[in-house]
C-alpha cells in the first residue's frame, strides 16, 4: 500500500491517480445501459420503456411545482437580483417556508420528499426565474448535508441535522482549497483527533452557500496513527463555530447573487459524533453523493434551454428582415432547429437518468456524468446561439433594454450564467476523465495488470490469462449486431412518424464501432492510455451523443402513447438525432486524424518561452499578486462576512 501524500507536500501523478482511485466505486452490482454502450452492448431494454414515476409521486410533485411556479412568477425579482448581486433575504425566507430547502429530504425529518424527476424539474423553474437560486438550493440539497447523511449518516445525524436542513439552515459543500481543485490528493485542510473530538485546520476556496450557510459538510485529511486509519475525511461541522470566518464573498461573470466565499478554520473543534461515516472515507462519500447530485446542473440547463426557445420564437417571429421574419432565414432558422431539438434532447436525457435514480434499480454513476458534462456543454451553445439570434440586443443587458423602452430580455446574463456549468461540480475535461475512466473499467479489471509497471512477471501472466479469455468471448460480439438489420427497432416506426428505428441502429453500430475504438487503442498505447486525454475525451463524446440519441428517442415513443403531441415529438427526436450523428461521426474520425501529437509541441514551446515574441504588442491589465493565495494554515485576520440569514 502506497503512503498516504501529506497535506501540503508535493505529490505525484501515481500517488494523485491512487488516492483518486481507491475513492472509486469499485464494484458494478446493478447493470448500467451507460457501461454497455461503452462496451458496444447496446442495452435498450435497461431505458425502454421508459419508466415513469408512481401515480402518487407524480401527484405530490405536480402540486408542488404548481406551488413553486406561483412563487417564482409573484416573489422572485430576478432583475433585483442581477443589480444588487444578492438574494434579498425575504425571498429565501418565502423558499423556507414554501419548503423548497427540503425538497429532496424525506417527510420523515420534515421535508416535502419529491423524488429526483420533481426535484430536478423543481430546479428547471426555480433556475429559469433566478439561476442564483437554482444555485443555492442545488448546492443545499444535492452535495450539501442532506444527501451525504441520507446515503451514509448514522440515525443520530439524520435525526439532528435533517429536520434544520428541511425547513430553517442552509447547507454548503467544501472540498475545493486554493490550490487543490480535482486533485484532491494534496488536501490540505487537516482534522486532528483530540479525545472525542477533532481540530480543523485549513482554508476551503469556492464555498458555495458558504456565506450564509448554517451547516458544512467539509472534507479534511485525518493524519493517521496508532489508533486512526486517517485519510481523507468527511464532517458536518456547525458554520458559527469558533474558529470559523467567512473572509470573502467571492464574485463572478456570472451568478451574482450567488452567496460563494473563501473560509478559514483555525483549531475549530469538532465533536466526533459529527463524522459521516469512517476516516479515510470522505471522498468515496462525495464521490457517490455526486452520482445523483450532478442532475441538478443539466436540469437547469434544461429550463435555460426552454427558456431560449421562448425568446427564440417570439423575437423571429417579431423581428423582419428583407421581407419576412428572421426565422424563416436559413441561417437563423437552423440555429433555431438546433434550441428546439436539443432541448428536447436534454430534457429526456435528465428525465430519463432521473427516473432510473428514482427507482434504483440501475447504477447511473456514467449516466448522470454524461447528463452533467453534455447539458452543460450543450445549454452554452444554446445561449450563445440565442445571444446570436438577438444580435445586438443579445449583447445588450437586459437593464439597458429597459431603459430604452424595450423588452427587457436577459439573453446575456443566460450565457454568463450558464457559463460556470462547464467548470461546476467537474470541469468537462475532468469530467472526461472520470467517465473514460469509468468506461474502461471492464478492461482494466482483466487485463490492467498486463501495464501496472509495480505487477511482477507471475501477475502479469496471471492477468494475460484472464485478459485472454475476455477478449475471446467479447470481441467477436462487435463484428454484427442488431444494428445492420433494416427491420430492427421497428416499434419506433410507427405508421404517420417520421423513423427513429434508423436511428436506433446507428447507436448500436456505433455502440460497437466504439468499443472496437476504445480496444485497439488501449493495444496501442497500453499503459499511456490514460495520458491520451483528447482520445478519451472524443471517446466519451461520442457515448454522449449515443446515450443523448437514445434517450430522445424513447422519450419520443413515450410521448406518442401518453400524450397528444407524440407527432411533435418525434419530429424533434429526428432532427436531433440526425444533428447528433454528424457531430459523432465526425468525433470518429478525429480519434484518428487530429492535431494532438502538435498540440504538445506548441504547449511545450508557449511554456519554454519559445513564443513570447507573438505577445508583444500589447499591455497586461492583470493587477499585482500571485497566481494562488496563500493557505496557510493559522488564525484569519480579516473581518467574518459570514451572514447566516434568520
Amino acid at each position: 500500500m502506497s503512503a498516504t501524500p501529506q497535506p501540503g507536500a508535493k505529490v505525484s501523478e501515481r500517488e494523485a491517480r491512487q488516492v483518486a482511485e481507491a475513492a472509486r466505486e469499485q464494484d458494478w452490482r446493478k447493470p448500467s445501459f451507460a457501461k454497455e454502450l461503452f462496451l458496444g452492448r447496446f442495452r435498450l431494454d435497461l431505458i425502454h420503456p421508459h419508466p415513469l414515476p408512481p401515480d402518487e409521486d407524480a401527484r405530490r410533485g405536480e402540486e408542488f411545482l404548481a406551488r413553486l411556479r406561483d412563487f417564482c412568477e409573484t416573489k422572485i425579482d430576478s432583475a433585483r437580483i442581477e443589480r444588487e448581486a444578492q438574494i434579498p433575504d425575504e425571498t429565501i425566507h418565502g423558499l423556507k417556508e414554501l419548503g423548497a430547502l427540503g425538497m429532496k429530504i424525506d417527510t420523515k425529518y420534515g421535508g416535502l420528499g419529491l423524488t429526483q424527476v420533481y426535484y430536478n424539474k423543481s430546479l428547471a423553474l426555480i433556475g429559469s426565474a433566478s439561476p442564483a437560486l437554482g444555485a443555492l438550493l442545488s448546492a443545499h440539497q444535492s452535495i450539501g448535508v442532506p444527501q451525504p447523511l441520507k446515503m451514509f449518516g448514522t440515525q443520530e445525524q439524520k435525526d439532528a441535522f435533517l429536520p434544520r436542513c428541511a425547513r430553517t439552515d442552509i447547507s454548503a459543500f467544501l472540498l475545493t482549497e486554493p490550490d487543490v481543485g480535482s486533485d484532491p490528493a494534496r488536501l490540505a485542510t487537516t482534522a486532528v483527533p483530540d479525545g472525542d473530538e477533532y481540530v480543523l485546520d485549513g482554508v476551503k476556496l469556492w464555498t458555495t452557500n458558504g456565506v450564509v450557510a448554517d451547516l458544512l459538510v467539509v472534507m479534511a485529511r485525518v493524519p493517521k496513527s496508532q489508533d486512526h486509519k486517517g485519510g481523507i475525511t468527511a464532517f458536518v461541522v456547525e458554520a458559527a463555530a469558533d474558529g470559523i470566518t467567512v473572509e470573502n464573498r467571492n464574485a463572478f461573470m456570472g451568478l451574482r447573487g450567488i452567496e460563494n466565499g473563501v473560509t478559514r478554520f483555525h483549531q475549530v473543534r469538532v465533536p466526533a459524533a459529527n463524522r459521516i461515516g469512517p476516516e479515510g472515507a470522505g471522498l468515496k462519500i462525495a464521490l457517490t453523493t455526486l452520482n445523483t447530485g450532478r442532475l441538478s446542473l443539466p436540469a437547469m440547463c434544461v429550463g435555460a434551454g426552454k427558456w431560449s426557445l421562448k425568446i427564440a420564437r417570439e423575437w423571429s417571429a417579431a423581428r423582419e428582415q428583407w421581407g419576412k421574419p428572421v426565422a424563416f432565414h436559413e441561417a437563423v432558422g437552423a440555429k433555431i432547429s438546433f434550441i428546439a431539438a436539443t432541448t428536447f434532447a436534454l430534457e429526456a436525457v435528465v428525465d430519463l437518468s432521473s427516473q432510473m435514480a428514482d427507482e434504483d434499480r440501475n447504477d447511473i454513476r456514467i449516466e448522470a456524468a454524461l447528463a452533467k458534462l453534455y447539458g452543460s456543454e450543450m445549454g452554452c451553445l444554446i445561449a450563445d446561439e440565442l445571444v446570436q439570434i438577438r444580435g445586438g440586443r443579445g449583447f445588450e443587458t437586459a437593464a439597458s433594454l429597459a431603459a430604452r423602452g424595450e423588452r427587457a430580455v436577459p439573453a446575456e446574463q443566460v450565457l454568463r450564467d450558464l457559463r460556470i456549468n462547464r467548470i461546476f461540480e467537474g470541469s468537462t475535461e475532468i469530467m472526461h476523465l472520470l467517465i473514460a475512466r469509468e468506461a474502461v473499467d471492464a478492461h482494466l479489471s482483466v487485463a490492467g495488470d498486463l501495464i501496472d509497471p509495480d505487477k511482477s512477471l507471475s501477475d502479469k501472466a496471471k492477468a494475460g490469462a484472464k485478459a485472454g479469455g475476455f477478449y475471446a468471448r467479447w470481441l467477436p460480439k462487435l463484428v454484427a449486431g442488431p444494428g445492420q438489420l433494416p427491420r430492427s427497432y421497428a416499434e419506433f416506426h410507427p405508421q404517420g412518424h417520421p423513423d427513429l428505428s434508423g436511428h436506433l441502429r446507428y447507436v448500436e453500430r456505433a455502440s460497437r464501432k466504439l468499443a472496437r475504438s476504445t480496444f485497439y487503442a488501449m493495444s496501442r498505447w497500453q499503459g499511456r492510455m490514460e495520458t491520451k486525454q483528447g482520445f478519451l475525451g472524443r471517446i466519451v463524446d461520442i457515448g454522449a451523443e449515443l446515450f443523448a440519441m437514445s434517450a430522445t428517442c424513447v422519450r419520443a415513443e413515450l410521448l406518442r402513447t401518453t400524450e397528444d403531441y407524440g407527432r411533435e415529438a418525434y419530429q424533434l427526436a429526428d432532427t436531433f438525432c440526425r444533428q447528433a450523428r454528424i457531430r459523432a461521426d465526425e468525433l470518429f474520425d478525429r480519434l484518428w486524424t487530429n492535431t494532438d501529437d502538435l498540440d504538445q509541441l506548441v504547449v511545450k514551446g508557449v511554456l519554454g518561452g519559445t513564443y513570447t515574441w507573438l505577445e508583444q504588442g500589447v499591455v497586461d491589465p492583470s493587477g499585482e499578486g500571485p497566481w494562488i493565495a496563500d493557505a496557510t494554515p493559522g488564525a484569519s485576520a480579516r473581518e467574518n462576512v459570514h451572514r447566516p440569514i434568520r
